[in-house]
């Protein structure tokens, strides 16, 4: 059995070098992006109406194997937020071999099925955490630079420019990720897609509370009226009130936050000190039965508490 698992992983760590060597250079992305814009396909697919194409990796039987996965979309979605430029395909083989490789290391140090199992799950999901991370990294630098942005567009109606203009003037004066989204909306409805459906694919792109204001702002006066430029100035007020009130939320809740890292991280930074120092003093834990009761007593009261912190200190603004 363990010749097995480790002839599963080299063969597994084979084709992930492979991939990694194989896949096409920046000069190539930037080649084919380019001949996307051009000839974009129509192809029917579900989610938001858009006329850019999704990008696709080089092997059909490869994209329409991880198309059949039913969390694929939301793994596309998500690496898609965390504004990098990773496949789906390789998510999932990085997932893969990671819990595989993990588990296995897990297994033969142990000896215990359900230890491996834990490990390897949690070495599994650690592309999806990474992502997850990078999402929230971005999305609160869109937050910090979206008031400068709509402070731009005022500025720009009133010096008598069209909605469409002070958009691509968004996209090329304000930095990213806010200037990529936004070019990404100006290409759409420079291309053809309505206003409404545009801005909504900007959202759903970029679901941030803040960014849905700005959306409800622009669509209410496109489709009632009014003065667009005192809506956009109160929106800026409120995106500014909302921000200051995050700033005062992380400065009250910041005990709670760094209690809840160290009341996590402790336990596993000890029993890793512990090891390196005396494998056979931890040991125990994992062949007696009743230390196997203890650990999962412990997992189980750690996740309890972790979730308790994080509704304490979770406030929405």
């Amino acid at each position: 059995m363990t010749f097995f698992l480790l002839f599963v992983l080299l063969l597994i760590l084979t084709f992930a070098v492979l991939l990694y060597f194989l896949k096409p250079t920046s000069m190539e992305k930037a080649v084919a992006e380019q001949m996307e814009d051009i000839g974009t396909d129509e192809s029917a697919r579900s989610g938001p109406t858009t006329i850019l194409k999704d990008s696709a990796t080089s092997n059909p039987l490869l994209e329409d194997l991880v198309r059949s996965i039913p969390f694929s979309p939301n793994v596309a979605r998500l690496a898609k937020q965390a504004g990098t430029s990773w496949r789906t395909s390789s998510v999932m083989i990085v997932s893969f071999a990671a819990a595989l490789g993990a588990g296995w290391l897990a297994w033969l140090m142990t000896s215990y099925l359900m230890a491996a199992l834990c490990i390897g799950l949690a070495a599994g999901l650690s592309p999806y955490i990474v992502l997850y991370v990078l999402r929230e990294v971005r999305f609160r630098k869109f937050n910090s630079l979206l008031p400068e942005a709509v402070d731009l567009m005022s500025r720009g109606l009133r010096a008598g420019h069209s909605i469409s203009a002070v958009m691509e003037m968004v996209s090329t004066e304000i930095g990213d990720p806010v200037g990529i989204e936004f070019r990404a909306l100006h290409k759409e409805q420079s291309l053809g897609l309505p206003a409404r459906e545009a801005i909504m694919n900007l959202v759903d792109r970029v679901p941030l509370d803040d960014l849905r204001f700005l959306a409800t702002a622009i669509l209410l006066q496109k489709e009632s009226g009014g003065n667009l430029v005192q809506i956009l100035d109160k929106t800026s007020n409120v995106l500014r009130e909302r921000a200051r009130l995050r700033g005062q939320l992380q400065i009250y809740t910041a005990q709670g936050r760094i209690t809840g890292w160290i009341l996590c991280l402790s336990p596993f930074m000890m029993f890793g000190l512990i090891s390196l120092t005396n494998y056979q003093y931890e040991k125990i834990l994992f062949t007696n039965p009743l230390g196997i009761k203890m650990v999962y007593g412990g997992l189980g009261l750690m996740v309890i508490g972790v979730l308790l912190i994080r509704k304490i200190i979770d406030v929405k603004v």
